[in-house]
This record gives structure tokens, C-alpha cells and sequence, in this order.
């Protein structure tokens, strides 16, 4: 265990206690051994050997310091990540990683003029559906790709009070938060687009934020379809793929997050499997024959962000989620907020 890696935390908050915490508790790659709570000390009941600071100069203070997990609020993302390279350490930051493509710039070009490992926590790439989905698409069953759509959608009625997310300027909202995953996912299926049209709205009474989505990315011979409402009570599919010889489509979500939210430690080989029931569905023509399946969904896995990570860093092996790959991202998001403010379509 000499070759540890020493990691700090920039906080306990839900991130923190659900996914990162979690994610490096059960890894033995890496040594969780300093985490900023400014007043709190939640993070004594999964870390209890864990020293917890007061102060985020204390973390870029300490030499043991390697990596530092930035998870606060979207707004102190550049700062934080600046101030952490600048101290020599290697970062990983939550999505969409900063406010602006501007600041990721920055942020990549100094990470690299000091040959630190800098990445963004994309963990739904793991997503047993999202990577049910790639083989899908890769193969091809229903021929040629017509439209793909996505959506997360939820029933929230209710505001929840003093937190970031729910107030603020369009930086907060559902297409920083969860647009940011969804995004990603298009851009890892297909790449750039060569158009983006979004329209966003605030559903919810009382709303101050960005609360439903809809946007639109085209590219040369299709479109992909990205929703999210938070006023969605009986949802319908969570991907739907048409093609010209066939339909894919896949109900529910991923079910890692709401098991790490149950305190369950991301453990064993049955970790992330999906039961039958929940499986995707196929119907396509061959031969003339119509044929309609199960597609087993390939399990969940939001441990291979971490287990990768390790590598970069001590064998210096190809990083899986790129900093590049989150600028073309927020590039993307800067585009849907222009399409919805000026009512066009951005041409990318």
C-alpha cells in the first residue's frame, strides 16, 4: 500500500457522503486522510482515521496532499481548481467542471504546463444503461441511426429552501446539473453536433431556476433528443433509439446512485447488476422477420472512474474522462443558453 495515493476532500456534501466518499472508501489504491468540513464533522462516520480541516489552505498547504477532490458548488469550481494546481496537486472536479468554457481553458492549459492529472467526474458514463447503450449503438441491430432520445425527467413539486441549485442565476438549474451528464453522454455517443436548439423553462410554482429542458443537437444524418422535466409523474422511456430496422427502447435508471444513497458500500461482483425485469427492450426486421428481445443491460460500474484515475496517475495510462472532452461539453451548454435566449438555432 506504499504506492497510495494521499486524497483530500473539498467537502461532505452530497456528492461527497453519496459518490466520491464511497468510491474511495472501498478503493485501496487511495488514502482519504484530509476532508474540509468548515463547521460540521459528518464525514467522521466513513472516514473515522480521516483528519478534518477547517480551512481549503490548509488541504494545498499539506506536501502529503496528491489529489484533491473539488465537489463544492459549481460557482467556487475555478477557483478552487486553480489554486489546487497551482499548489502541485492533481485534481478531480465535479461536472460540468466550471461555469464557463473560458475558465476550463485555463484551467487545461495549466494543469498541463505542470503535468498534473486534472479530470471531471463524469460517473454516468458507468451507468449500466449508458453502457448498454453504447454496444447498441456500435452494432447496430436497428440499422441506420434516425433519432436518439433521452430524458430525465422526475416529479419534484416542491422548492427545496437555501440550496444553490434552486436559485441563482442560468448557471444553476437542470442544464448545469443534470444537462451536464445527459450532454456528455450524446458527446461520448457521437461527437460534436453540427447544431444546437434548446428551450428552457421554469415548470415549478414558485421556480426560480431552469427546472425543464428540451434540447435538440444535430448532426449530419441525425438528431439526438435531450429532456428533463421536473414535472414528469409517470415518465416514459429513458432512451429510445429509432433506426431504419428497428426501436430500442429502456425504462428506469441506473440504480448505483439510489443504493450509495442507502449507505450501501459499492462492493462485490454482483455491484451494479440489473435485474431482468428492468431490461431494455428490442424489436427490429431480419429477413424480413420480425423480431422483438431483452437486451441484457452490462451492470453499472461508477468504481472504474476511480480505478482509472490511479493509473493515470502512477502509470501514466490513457485518462477516460478528458478535460478536453468537458470543455466541448460546457461549449455545448454555452450554446443551449444562447439558442433559448436569442430563440434560434446555434450552429456549432
Amino acid at each position: 500500500m506504499n504506492n497510495q495515493i494521499t486524497v483530500a476532500m473539498a467537502s461532505f456534501g452530497m456528492s461527497g457522503k453519496v459518490f466520491h466518499g464511497p468510491l474511495l472508501k472501498v478503493n485501496n489504491n487511495f488514502k482519504v486522510k484530509y476532508i474540509l468540513e468548515r463547521s460540521k464533522s459528518l464525514s467522521k462516520e466513513l472516514f473515522p482515521a480521516a483528519e478534518i480541516v477547517r480551512t481549503y489552505e490548509a488541504i494545498l498547504a499539506n506536501n502529503e496532499v496528491e489529489l484533491v477532490v473539488v465537489n463544492t458548488p459549481d460557482k467556487f469550481h475555478y477557483k478552487m481548481v486553480k489554486q489546487a494546481l497551482e499548489a502541485g496537486k492533481h485534481v478531480v472536479v465535479e461536472k460540468p467542471a466550471t461555469l464557463r468554457s473560458i475558465e476550463l481553458s485555463e484551467l487545461i492549459e495549466l494543469a498541463n504546463s505542470k503535468k498534473l492529472v486534472f479530470t471531471v467526474f463524469q460517473n454516468r458514463r458507468w451507468d449500466g444503461d449508458f453502457r448498454t447503450l453504447k454496444k447498441l449503438i456500435k452494432e447496430a441491430p436497428f440499422g441506420k441511426l434516425i433519432e436518439f432520445e433521452s430524458h430525465y425527467d422526475r416529479y419534484r413539486t416542491e422548492i427545496t429552501p437555501n440550496t444553490w441549485k434552486e436559485e441563482g442565476d442560468e448557471y444553476c438549474g437542470v442544464l448545469y446539473n443534470l444537462g451536464s451528464h445527459m450532454v456528455d453522454q450524446a458527446y461520448v455517443l457521437f461527437g460534436n453536433p453540427k447544431a444546437v436548439t434548446a428551450h428552457l423553462k421554469t415548470v415549478r410554482t414558485g421556480g426560480e431556476v431552469a427546472d425543464y429542458y428540451d434540447i435538440r443537437l444535430d448532426y449530419k444524418a441525425f438528431s439526438a433528443l435531450l429532456k428533463c422535466s421536473y414535472l414528469v409523474m409517470d415518465p416514459g422511456p429513458r432512451y429510445t433509439i429509432n433506426g431504419e430496422l428497428g426501436t430500442f427502447k429502456k425504462w428506469g435508471i441506473d440504480g448505483q446512485e439510489e443504493l450509495l444513497k442507502a449507505g450501501n458500500l459499492p462492493v462485490g461482483e454482483d455491484w451494479g447488476n440489473e435485474e431482468p425485469e428492468s431490461w431494455g427492450t428490442l424489436v427490429y426486421t431480419e429477413n424480413d422477420e420480425y423480431i422483438e428481445e431483452l437486451v441484457e443491460t452490462i451492470p453499472g460500474d461508477y468504481r472504474i472512474f476511480y480505478d482509472n484515475l490511479f493509473e493515470v496517475i502512477r502509470n501514466k495510462k490513457q485518462l477516460l474522462v478528458k478535460p478536453e472532452e468537458a470543455l466541448a461539453v460546457l461549449e455545448i451548454l454555452e450554446a443551449c443558453l444562447l439558442s433559448d435566449k436569442e430563440k434560434r438555432t446555434i450552429v456549432i
